[in-house]
């Protein structure tokens, strides 16, 4: 897929290109130059780690399940 460079250094990204990597408006890309070739990254804002936390409903409070877990 080919795609023109503007004057003002605009690059249109084919829809399918977009599409296939989840790439919609607004979305923030990093760019770098790696081996003479233009790298686009998409910028995660989010942890995905942080994200998880507190997801699991636990019947109790942690450490009464930890000290269930281990036989006590």
């Amino acid at each position: 897929m080919k795609a023109t460079v503007s004057e003002k250094g605009q690059v249109t990204i084919p829809k399918p290109l977009r599409e296939r990597l989840g790439i919609a408006p607004g979305q923030v890309l990093e760019f770098e130059a790696e081996q003479g070739r233009l790298v686009a990254t998409k910028r995660q804002d989010r942890d995905p780690i942080t994200d998880s936390f507190g997801v699991l409903d636990l019947p109790g409070r942690t450490d009464d399940l930890i000290e269930e877990m281990r036989g006590g």
